[in-house]
């Protein structure tokens, strides 16, 4: 991976220039339109105010800002090289499955075998291209692949945005072609461990925008890349804070990333300290702390040891499979001090998902993540949040989340509607009114009285829940409330436009809310 040293441009983004500590701002084709602001930080334990509700007094967030946004994605009948030389189309492809990816070794790319970590739905317009072998592969524009000019997306930026390298007809693919190959055709000769030779013509004849949008998949190696039709394929590796440092909750959070690269050393240092009580500390708070950078910049293997090796209890939220990567070591930390994970996952429809969290492991990644915590040893909650007002908060939604939960191994399960807190407020009723512009209104009466959806319908999701959570045996039974029907009819909107939002059935458990 080619990182390379940028100085923030003048008009480009002004704010950053005062970062405290700042080393340097890094930029790499691998995190496309990303800015990593590595920095050397004075402190890495943060207290939380006293005021919050939070259950934990003291956070680590190796990180500000997150990469749960992803831009490359295939068509799903694209043809994936499997590691023993068959190929299967991309949407029957699975996380743990064995599939060909390149390595580079003493100035040769060589093909090699890689793990699928994880595998995703979205919806974006997509584009064709046509190499002179016959293949055809279809992508969205923000797909790259591996040329002999380097990597290169399949369409051009677009209005507003920066320049980045494109496919022409003047561009070479790498890797062998498909010519029209299917997935019943022969296996291929085994290739593992060889240069990577192009003898078919893979240059590119055509670039076409096909007008409309489709339903693509991506996935993540271990290595970045995969073969898809027989070339090489490039993969994708709390909001309201960075207004903190004169950034923005919104695109600045995606692609403005605040890397505090000494924090392990740092937070050693304060852990020695005397008036350390050797309280709790709470992991990914903020950011998801094995986001796809923690692959590259490797901060929590230190983290771990530090607080194990002080003696300090400790917890780490995520949604990222790179966890299992520090399994043993956190095995050992267990042995020292105690433990917790908890994995966020609070749907089990890829498609909904991936529309409401584009770029994040999709739910069998983090079930698998869930199934490879609890067969470690450690037990494995789950944080079932946010729950959204009439897109995932179906009873039988919540019941499917929990059946796959228990199937898992998951040892206890939280679930909580949808907090929106200022920064994420706008960032999240912006996605809505272009996603769901019927249902604007709706959440704004909801959450009205500020970042917490109304007492009455999070009372009314909390015992959906715990039916659901009796009938797969995470929790003893809770009594019913003769409200319930009230709000089931408010959540669905089959009575008519609206009127189930309106009409509120006032009662001394339930008070009028709109």
């Amino acid at each position: 991976m080619r990182w390379e040293s940028q100085k923030v441009q003048e008009g480009e983004s002004a704010a950053l220039i005062p970062l405290k500590g700042m080393i340097r701002s890094v930029r790499t084709p691998e995190f496309d339109g990303v800015t990593f602001h590595e920095v050397a930080a004075k402190t890495a334990l943060n207290r939380v105010p006293g005021q919050s509700a939070m259950p934990f007094d003291w956070t680590v967030n190796p990180t500000r800002g997150c990469l749960h946004q992803c831009v490359y994605c295939l068509d799903p009948e694209t043809l994936i090289l499997m590691a023993d030389g068959r190929q299967r189309p991309l949407r029957d492809i699975r996380v743990g499955d064995r599939i060909v990816g390149t390595e580079s070794r003493s100035g040769r790319r060589r093909y090699v075998e890689t793990d699928v970590r994880a595998a995703w739905w979205t919806e974006k317009p997509a584009c064709r291209v046509a190499l002179r072998d016959g293949t055809r592969i279809t992508a969205s524009g923000d797909h790259r692949f591996l040329t002999d000019r380097g990597w290169k997306h399949v369409a051009p930026a677009g209005p507003g945005e920066a320049q980045r390298p494109s496919l022409t007809t003047s561009d070479r693919l790498l890797g062998f072609g498909n010519g029209g190959a299917s997935s019943d055709a022969p296996p291929l000769l085994a290739i593992i461990g060889d240069a990577v030779e192009t003898t078919a013509d893979l240059t590119v004849e055509s670039v076409e925008a096909l007008g409309e949008a489709r339903s693509l998949i991506d996935i993540t190696t271990d290595t970045g890349d995969f073969i898809a039709e027989g070339v090489i394929s490039h993969n994708c590796f709390a909001r309201k804070t960075h207004e903190y440092l004169d950034l923005d909750s919104g695109r600045d959070f995606d692609s403005q990333i605040i890397v505090k690269t000494n924090i392990a050393e740092v937070l050693r240092a304060e852990l020695s300290r005397p008036s350390w009580k050797r309280e709790h500390v709470a992991l990914g708070t903020n950011s998801d702390p094995y986001m796809r950078a923690e692959g590259r910049y490797r901060l929590m293997p230190g983290i771990i040891r530090a607080l194990a090796e002080s003696g300090t209890p400790f917890s780490i939220l995520t949604k990222g499979p790179l966890l299992k990567r520090d399994l043993p070591l956190l095995q050992e930390a267990a042995q020292l001090v105690p433990v917790s994970v908890a994995v966020s996952l609070a749907m089990v429809d890829p498609r909904l998902q991936q529309r409401i969290e584009p770029g994040t492991p999709d739910p069998r990644a983090r079930l698998s993540l869930i199934r490879s915590i609890t067969d470690a040893g450690l037990e494995c909650s789950v944080l079932a949040m946010p729950i959204l007002p009439w897109l995932s908060d179906d009873p039988e939604q919540i019941d499917a989340l929990h059946a796959a939960l228990s199937d898992a191994g998951a040892s206890d399960v939280t679930a909580g509607a949808l907090h929106l807190r200022p920064g994420a407020r706008e960032w999240f009723l912006q996605w809505l009114a272009r996603e769901h512009p019927e249902l604007v209104g709706r959440y704004r009466r909801l959450y009205r009285g500020g970042s917490y959806a109304a007492a009455g319908y999070r009372s009314w999701l909390e015992r959906q829940a715990a039916a659901a959570r009796r009938r797969h045996g995470f929790d003893r039974p809770v009594a019913a409330r003769d409200d319930d029907d009230v709000w089931r009819r408010r959540r669905d909107p089959a009575g008519g436009p609206d009127s189930a939002m309106t009409e509120i059935a006032a009662s001394p458990a339930q008070p009028a809310l709109f």
